[in-house]
């Protein structure tokens, strides 16, 4: 276990540095990380269609090995952008099925597509909490993190805390006062 996360650093380092190819050595090492992140996902939205879990990961790599120079400082920092990532993944397609909805499908759709559907309730409430967390976070960014790690991560309170570096009765309370602020102003919005 040791030996994985002095690794995982090295190629951690390697891609601050600009070594694209540590990406490619990487992804093996987090990879059941990842595919935990996505599975949580897959059950959040799986409406009558599924959101392929291995689709959802495969699609977060290509996104973060896309040749952008990445600044990762942790193992935990590079969870935290593959959280934002997914959820940036899932908001597309919803934004996707919304624009279907409303007569634009007029469009190329890549093969895996398929697998990452929503239903239109589901993309329409996933836009609504996305246009709430971009408020939330304008207002007070710790708790908008902690949103993104518990819902679009599916992080535990412990792991969340790690993550962020924050002590868990912290990611308690941001939790149940984000939920109730996000809740408040999806329906006031609605």
């Amino acid at each position: 276990m040791e030996d994985a996360t002095h690794e995982i650093t090295r190629l951690l380092q390697a891609l601050n540095d600009g070594r694209r190819e540590a990406m490619d050595r990487l992804l093996p090492l987090i990879y059941g990380q990842l595919r935990a992140m996505a599975h949580q996902q897959r059950l959040r939205w799986q409406g009558e269609e599924t959101l392929n879990t291995t689709a959802l990961v495969h699609e977060a790599y290509l996104r973060l090995a896309d040749g952008t120079q990445l600044d990762v400082e942790s193992r935990k920092h590079f969870l935290r952008i593959a959280a934002q990532a997914m959820r940036y993944i899932l908001l597309d397609h919803a934004k996707a099925k919304t624009r279907k909805k409303r007569g634009g499908d007029q469009q190329r759709v890549a093969l895996e597509e398929e697998f990452l559907d929503v239903s239109e309730d589901e993309a329409d409430e996933l836009l609504a909490l996305d246009e709430a967390l971009t408020r939330l976070k304008q207002l007070n960014e710790r708790q908008g993190d902690v949103v993104e790690c518990r819902f679009f991560a599916g992080l535990t309170i412990d792991q969340t805390a790690e993550v962020l570096n924050l002590s868990t009765a912290t990611v308690k309370r941001d939790w149940n006062w984000a939920r109730a602020w996000l809740l408040r102003e999806i329906k006031h919005n609605a």
